[in-house]
């Protein structure tokens, strides 16, 4: 199950109270059409139907079931670049 580092579970607390913070808000990983080997990324109020929940460290990632076989046992990192823009990565466990 893919899992956070502490600066990708800081940065996505902050979006989540940045876009109404409540106790489900997080972010959603989902494909990015249906043959794009890219992924989505938006912020969201809670789970939508079929989605895996990994909750670390208060940090709510929701992860469409696309998103959650390509993201399987990966980490994410996020960092904020000098414009202020976050910037994911997503490495192997």
């Amino acid at each position: 199950m893919l899992t956070l580092t502490e600066n990708a579970s800081n940065i996505v607390k902050a979006i989540a109270e940045q876009n109404g913070g409540t106790e489900d808000a997080g972010l959603r990983f989902s494909a990015d059409g249906p043959e794009a080997g890219a992924l989505a990324v938006a912020p969201v109020d809670g789970a939508q139907p079929g989605d895996q929940v990994v909750d670390q460290g208060g940090a709510k990632v929701y992860l469409e079931e696309t998103a959650a076989v390509a993201l399987g046992d990966q980490v994410l990192d996020a960092q904020v670049d000098q414009a202020g823009a976050v910037q994911f990565s997503i490495t192997p466990a």
